[in-house]
């Protein structure tokens, strides 16, 4: 695997080293010594699987907050995703700034997003599978929100018009 840290401190794109050959090809996708030695989390208790029957679909901009912060290992399994991080780390020099990520089942790649950050993806193709891995168990009284389209952040999603749940769509502005 190749860690590359995103200008985000903390946030690394997380790269397969395929080995190929006629059959295909085969890779590691998570090694405790290797996540380790690159100073990230390496205990992932929960795994989450969000299948996306529709392109434009949108969730987030989750994450888990105290008592519970999370961190994630966050890849596309089937299909494509534009993935975002916003950095909501007041003592952050990036605090309130955002990246985006295409990760899809092609290119292999994946996400890892420290805690303090939120967290969100558009699909780019229909039946899109994006596979989770979490740094601690979900905390209801943890969980929360900030606007997918909140002028604090600005993202410049992919496609317009996305398909969000209620609750997505109910987010306030971030509070800063």
């Amino acid at each position: 695997m190749r860690f590359t840290e995103t200008d985000l401190a903390g946030a690394y794109l997380v790269e397969l080293e395929p080995h190929r050959d006629e059959r295909g090809f085969f890779a590691r996708t998570f090694c405790a010594e290797e996540f380790a030695r690159a100073g990230l989390l390496t205990a992932f208790p929960q795994c989450n699987l969000s299948a996306n029957a529709r392109a434009g679909t949108l969730r987030g901009m989750h994450f888990q907050g105290e008592p519970a912060p999370e961190g994630k290992l966050v890849r596309c399994a089937r299909g494509a995703i534009f993935d975002v991080i916003v950095d909501l780390r007041r003592d952050s020099p990036t605090h309130r700034q955002w990246r985006g990520f295409e990760l899809s089942a092609a290119n292999g790649a994946a996400l890892y997003i420290p805690p303090g950050f939120a967290h969100g993806f558009q699909t780019l193709t229909d039946e899109t599978d994006v596979f989770y891995q979490m740094s601690v168990a979900y905390h209801p009284a943890a969980q929360g929100g900030v606007r997918w389209n909140d002028p604090a952040f600005a993202i410049r999603w992919p496609l317009e018009g996305p398909v969000l749940s209620p609750r997505d769509a109910a987010y306030p502005d971030y509070a800063f």
